[in-house]
């Protein structure tokens, strides 16, 4: 028996995945657990021995990304596919660099997901044509490297939000953070980022491509 996490933050969107996994054939030698929340991804997983994870960025409690890196500290080698509303051009490169086995967007076909979640379980990374597409840009780009590489995977997850237009007040609502600790990392980032304003900031996120 393979047994699979999924680890996002909407019931709605759990059951999604492991209702796709079951249409695609998959669930049948498949077992699929759920969490919400970083933590309890962290907990369970310490508890038992998984297969396979499909793991969001957007979780309340903490970044993807980096319930991604505490997750390599005691389980190098389990397969995560991160699965985001976020662009390839976004997230793709920070996944991967975090130890992720591949990347796709939540508007990436079933057929798709089940092709990622078999390389997953062969030991393989799977490399969608938006991710090739979005690490072959970053090559030719060439040094220096864009200054926002230097922000931690929750700032950038602000910047990219804040880059949509969107208020304090949403995004705290959106991350289930408070407006205080949004303001925080907005302080943050004007500070990295060498900016003064959020107009700049929304001028930055935009001429980077890092608003979807």
């Amino acid at each position: 028996m393979i047994r699979g996490l999924v680890v996002d933050d909407h019931a709605v969107v759990r059951k999604g995945m492991v209702q796709i996994l079951s249409d695609l054939g998959l669930t049948s030698e498949v077992s699929v657990d759920e969490a919400s929340t970083g933590v309890e991804m962290l907990r369970i997983v310490r508890e038992r021995p998984y297969d396979f994870m499909l793991l969001d960025i957007a979780l309340p409690d903490m970044n993807g990304l980096e319930a991604l890196k505490q997750l390599r500290t005691f389980q190098p080698e389990l397969p995560v596919l991160v699965l985001s509303i976020y662009s390839e051009k976004q997230y793709a490169l920070r996944a991967l660099q975090a130890g992720a086995s591949g990347y796709l967007t939540k508007e990436s076909a079933p057929e798709e997901l089940l092709v990622a979640v078999r390389h997953a379980l062969q030991g393989q990374r799977y490399i969608s044509r938006g991710v090739a597409d979005a690490l072959t840009e970053g090559l030719l780009r060439g040094t220096p490297e864009p200054t926002h590489e230097s922000l931690s995977d929750r700032e950038f997850e602000v910047l990219c939000i804040l880059g949509q237009g969107r208020t304090i007040s949403q995004i705290a609502e959106h991350l289930s953070l408070s407006p205080k600790t949004v303001s925080t990392y907005r302080r943050r980032i004007l500070t990295k980022l060498e900016l003064t304003t959020t107009a700049e900031l929304i001028q930055y996120a935009v001429r980077n491509d890092l608003v979807k």
